[in-house]
């Protein structure tokens, strides 16, 4: 009898043993599962601030009216190939006093279309404008490139993901456009 009283008291012993590492488990993954869910919201809250202060940093780059767009394609309008543009020289810099283009374009209304690379530092360009817009900013100003034929660049600017786009257009080619970012000087 004894031994019986004695094999149930162990049982019992190891039962509480059990079901205390089992609720000290179930604790223990739910402190995880808890740490996990608040480290996540942190880092999506630090996700946020980023964004948001990358958005401003844009916003003050145009407002400044000192930034680059540096191109990574270019396309002729309305289906041109697009090509990929490595050449880290490839940019367009609007300072307050000057605008400083280094950037290839495409002339010719008909094939054989040919590759030319505008480099100028202009002066001054007529007709700036930087207007915001719901997703970012549209930036436009027109010039000779010291020729005869009147070059407008628009700009648009998208703040929330960085990326911008050019358009190159002119009464006498296929507009030109090129896809890009747009950083500081």
């Amino acid at each position: 009898m004894r031994r019986i009283y004695f094999i149930f008291a162990t049982l019992a012993i190891v039962a509480m043993g059990i079901t205390a590492t089992i609720v000290a488990q179930s604790d223990d993954k739910a402190a995880k599962k808890a740490q996990h869910t608040a480290a996540q919201n942190l880092r999506q809250q630090h996700r946020a601030e980023r964004m948001a202060a990358y958005e401003k940093y844009l916003d003050s780059l145009v407002m400044s009216h000192n930034f680059r767009f540096i191109p990574q394609t270019i396309q002729q309008l309305p289906a041109g190939m697009m090509r990929n543009l490595a050449n880290p020289a490839y940019e367009v810099v609007i300072r307050n006093e000057d605008v400083d283009v280094c950037i290839p374009y495409i002339k010719g209304l008909t094939p054989p279309y040919y590759p030319v690379v505008f480099n100028y530092v202009l002066p001054y360009v007529s007709g700036y404008t930087a207007e915001q817009a719901s997703d970012g900013w549209n930036v436009t100003f027109s010039t000779t490139m010291f020729s005869s034929t009147d070059y407008t660049f628009h700009l648009e600017i998208n703040s929330h993901y960085g990326g911008a786009m050019l358009t190159i257009s002119s009464p006498f080619y296929n507009s030109v456009q090129y896809t890009g970012n747009v950083m500081g000087i």
